[in-house]
């Protein structure tokens, strides 16, 4: 009786690793006005055992992947047939790096999520791209606003202090925030493991990012914030350390929020509901995340013993 269940969390194990590699698609987003041709590259595909590509699109965050189409990248022939109801809207195109998926002319019903895939050394062994979403609209794009300020600093907190960025006023809404820290030299440099963790919220109308730093340094640092976005990147310096008042552009919910973080709570600074409510936010990813940990080194370990089992 024990052998399904473990070659059920053996081929677990298989995904999980499968899942820890990807095919490369570059771009966040793409957005075209309607009646525009795009296309999608796909990257890594040395990876793939043969030269087929396919494509998925996801419409929302409730709809399920649709299989579109197959490209071969080596002379671009196409597989349809899955019974997509746009199927004959999208074609592979030639490119300097290889084929890739088309629209030739865009409608509303094309604003979706998507994905290519292909086979890394069996059927059942496949590895994704991290998906490309495409915006159908007259809007311009637009570069986002972009802000840095200290988040917080308590008594309670002094082992963790954090630095907050805020992209806002973006159009299309995507973006993705990444952080580094100066050298003395003036380099930037990737932040260590282990000494700081980041923590994301994205609403509708902006993205902040925090930066919890865990360990006590004497020195005080110069940290960057890195805003990657359709219409380019954006990128804002904050001296660790060193209070900063928010901007005006920030928006106002976010503004409400974090202006008085760095201050303790008297009769002319009183704590609001909303601050009160994103550091409940803060402490309950953190608290999520290491949950989340927890089960994960759990299941590897049920995994492994299980796999052991099933061997002998």
């Amino acid at each position: 009786m024990l052998f399904l269940p473990a070659a059920a969390l053996c081929c677990l194990c298989s995904v999980m690793v499968t899942m820890a590699e990807e095919l490369i698609q570059s771009d966040l987003t793409l957005t075209r006005r309607p009646g525009e041709s795009v296309s999608f590259s796909c990257g890594g595909t040395d990876q793939c055992s043969s030269p087929i590509v396919d494509w998925y699109q996801k419409k929302d965050t409730r709809d399920s992947f649709r299989m579109l189409l197959s490209i071969n990248t080596k002379n671009g022939a196409i597989t349809k047939g899955y019974n997509h109801p746009e199927e004959e809207d999208f074609s592979a195109v030639k490119k300097q790096d290889g084929w890739e998926l088309e629209i030739k002319k865009v409608k509303d019903v094309h604003s979706a999520t998507y994905y290519c895939c292909c086979s890394k050394s069996s059927h059942r062994d496949r590895i994704f791209g991290s998906g490309v979403k495409l915006y159908v609209t007259d809007m311009p794009v637009l570069k986002p606003s972009v802000t840095v300020y200290q988040a917080a600093s308590s008594d309670h907190l002094e082992e963790k202090r954090s630095l907050l960025c805020v992209a806002s006023q973006m159009v299309p809404p995507v973006v993705q925030i990444t952080w580094k820290r100066q050298e003395q030299d003036g380099s930037s440099l990737a932040l260590p493991p282990g000494g700081t963790e980041q923590l994301d919220v994205i609403e509708s109308d902006y993205t902040a990012s925090i930066l919890l730093i865990h360990q006590r340094d004497e020195n005080s640092h110069t940290y960057d914030c890195s805003v990657t976005h359709e219409g380019g990147t954006v990128e804002r310096q904050i001296e660790e350390g060193v209070s900063q008042s928010p901007p005006k552009e920030l928006p106002p919910d976010t503004l409400s929020t974090n202006q008085t973080l760095t201050e303790r709570p008297s009769s002319e600074h009183p704590v609001s509901q909303k601050q009160v409510k994103l550091l409940c936010l803060v402490y309950t990813v953190l608290i999520t995340k290491s949950l989340v940990y927890c089960c994960g080194v759990s299941l590897l370990r049920l995994v492994r013993r299980s796999c052991k089992h099933a061997a002998d």
